[in-house]
C-alpha cells in the first residue's frame, strides 16, 4: 500500500546558506528500515523537482531511527539574499512528509496502522 510519510515519521528542517537541511525521524523503531529503503536521495530530489537545483545528500542515523538530508541549492541564495517565501527552509519538512512511500501490509501492521 502507499502511505504519506506523515503516517510513519516526523520531520524538522532549517537552513545553512543556500542548503536546506531536513531531518526525518521514524515514529517507531520498526519503521526505520522502511525509511531507509523508500526515502532515497534520488526520490527526495524528485519530490522537490523545481526547488532543489543541486544535489541531495542523505545521511543515515540508525541509532536515532532517523535520516538527514542536505538539499543543496534549494533556497535561492539563502535567508539574507532570497526573495523566496521560505528562504530559510522551515517548510521543507512538511513538504517531505507529503511524499508517498510503498509499505507492505506487515510493515503497516508493525507501524500500528
Amino acid at each position: 500500500m502507499k502511505l504519506q510519510l506523515v503516517k510513519l515519521a516526523h520531520a524538522r528542517s532549517g537552513d545553512k546558506g543556500d542548503t536546506a537541511n531536513v531531518g526525518l525521524i521514524a515514529l517507531r523503531d520498526e519503521i526505520y528500515p522502511v525509511l531507509v529503503r523508500e526515502v532515497t536521495a534520488e526520490r527526495v530530489k524528485q519530490h522537490f523537482t523545481g526547488i532543489v537545483k543541486g544535489d541531495v545528500e542523505r545521511f543515515e542515523l540508525p541509532n536515532l531511527g532517523a535520516l538527514n538530508f542536505l538539499l543543496h541549492e534549494s533556497l535561492d541564495g539563502g535567508g539574507t539574499l532570497s526573495l523566496m517565501t521560505d528562504a530559510q527552509g522551515k517548510t521543507f519538512s512538511t513538504a517531505l512528509l507529503r511524499m508517498m512511500v510503498e509499505v507492505s501490509d506487515e510493515e503497516a501492521q508493525a507501524a500500528g496502522l
